[in-house]
């Protein structure tokens, strides 16, 4: 590896980390906006999602630039190739934070109501789920990245509950659908989540391993 090379990887880097930092802190945000009924945080969150649209535009296309200059190999092309990987999946796990913020917009207009979707205890393993997989991807830690794939059986599982939840309350509360359908959309988002910080968790995999573990794992 040439020294210019070694440190435009280096840059590549640290762009990521900050996208990750930044990401992580949408989806917190969302979800406590959508929790505390907080209107102010959640247009917080739904405004950042264009300055975290720039930052994925310019990682790839400094991705992109040391592909064409440097024309890299074996360890240094799998790195790039993950930084895209991640890259992309970052941007859209902070898109679903986003749309959790317009639910949490829409609900707060509604007159309240407890939620009768296990959404809080969804948003914990969510947030757990990405906190590991950014974690694992700091500290090229493997197991935790293959913990992160055992979680999203958990909140599959969760997201399959609320759908039947949602059914089970509209029939008996037919007036309330409007504000459940929207509590039922946030757990889609939350699930979508946890799917694409499960492709950041294999793609750490594929980072220090070169194994790709998509749709091989039970």
């Amino acid at each position: 590896m040439t020294s210019l090379l070694h440190k435009e990887l280096g840059q590549l880097e640290k762009q990521l980390l900050t996208l990750t930092a930044v990401v992580e802190e949408s989806v917190q945000q969302a979800i406590k906006a959508l929790s505390g009924h907080n209107r102010e945080l959640a247009q917080k969150v739904i405004d950042n999602d264009d300055h975290i649209n720039r930052l994925e535009v310019d990682l790839e296309e400094e991705c992109l630039k040391v592909l064409a200059l440097h024309q890299p190999v074996a360890n240094d092309l799998r790195m790039i190739v993950a930084v895209l990987k991640i890259n992309n999946d970052l941007e859209r796990i902070a898109d679903q934070a986003a749309n959790i913020c317009e639910r949490a917009l829409a609900i707060s207009e509604c007159p309240k109501m407890i939620c009768p979707l296990e959404l809080d205890k969804m948003g914990e393993k969510v947030i757990d789920m990405l906190e590991k997989a950014l974690d694992s991807l700091v500290n090229a830690d493997l197991e935790m990245a293959r913990n992160v794939l055992e979680l999203d059986d958990e909140v599959d599982a969760i997201h399959s509950g609320n759908y039947k939840s949602f059914k089970d309350y509209v029939r008996h509360h037919p007036d309330s659908v409007d504000i459940v359908l929207s509590y039922l959309t946030v757990s889609r988002h939350l699930e979508r989540v946890a799917d694409l910080a499960t492709n950041i968790a294999e793609d750490v995999i594929y980072l220090n391993e070169g194994t790709i573990v998509r749709h091989t794992i039970a």
